[in-house]
């Protein structure tokens, strides 16, 4: 079974696609910003996942610890 939830390598600009249920819910430039989408999405307790459990989240590129410095 394949996560879910996939986070796609970061951009030129360090911003990362991100796809819940095969659906594209949002750009994000944090961790924070892909639980908005999930709410958003209607995901119930979003604040609850754990990005770093590779059943429910699919890493594409390098892992929830790359992010961009600052917002572009």
């Amino acid at each position: 079974m394949s996560a879910r939830l996939v986070i796609y390598p970061p951009d030129e600009n360090g911003w990362r696609r991100v796809r819940y249920d095969g659906v594209a819910i949002g750009v994000a430039h944090k961790p924070s910003d892909i639980l908005v989408f999930l709410s958003a999405a209607g995901m119930e307790d979003p604040g609850e996942l754990d990005l770093t459990d590779p059943e429910l989240v699919e890493w594409r590129g390098p892992g929830p610890e790359s992010w961009a410095e600052s917002p572009p």
